[in-house]
């Protein structure tokens, strides 16, 4: 149960710095990079929360399925959802594939499989 906290806390303050990010940072590296990186792991917390124990390649299905919706966005799958008019899904979703986001989704799934593999070691 204290790991489930421990993740709930980690996902909502990770979440926060997300839109904060989004919100107010309008640089060439905090935003698009450290902002890329970041949503894998609140996405890896956000499961934890559900699955504290066991899994440790949950690092590699969160960038399988952050790399998807990036390729989706190679085919402009908010608008074809229909969503392309709301800026709140171009945002979320996203509507520019690239590259670098991919990289940047690696880097935060190697951060985590190193967390993953330091807490497999410790038993955190």
């Amino acid at each position: 149960m204290k790991k489930r906290i421990a993740y709930t806390i980690t996902t909502f303050l990770l979440l926060i710095v997300e839109v904060l990010i989004a919100l107010y940072v309008h640089d060439s590296f905090i935003r698009p990079y450290v902002g890329d990186v970041l949503v894998v792991i609140v996405i890896y917390t956000f499961i934890r929360i559900f699955i504290p124990e066991g899994y440790r390649f949950i690092p590699l299905y969160v960038f399988i399925f952050a790399a998807s919706v990036e390729i989706l966005q190679l085919f402009h799958i908010v608008d074809i959802l229909g969503l392309g008019d709301n800026r709140f899904f171009r945002v979320l979703i996203g509507s520019v594939f690239d590259i670098k986001d991919v990289l940047c989704y690696a880097v935060g799934c190697l951060i985590l499989s190193g967390y993953e593999f330091y807490r497999s070691k410790k038993k955190i």
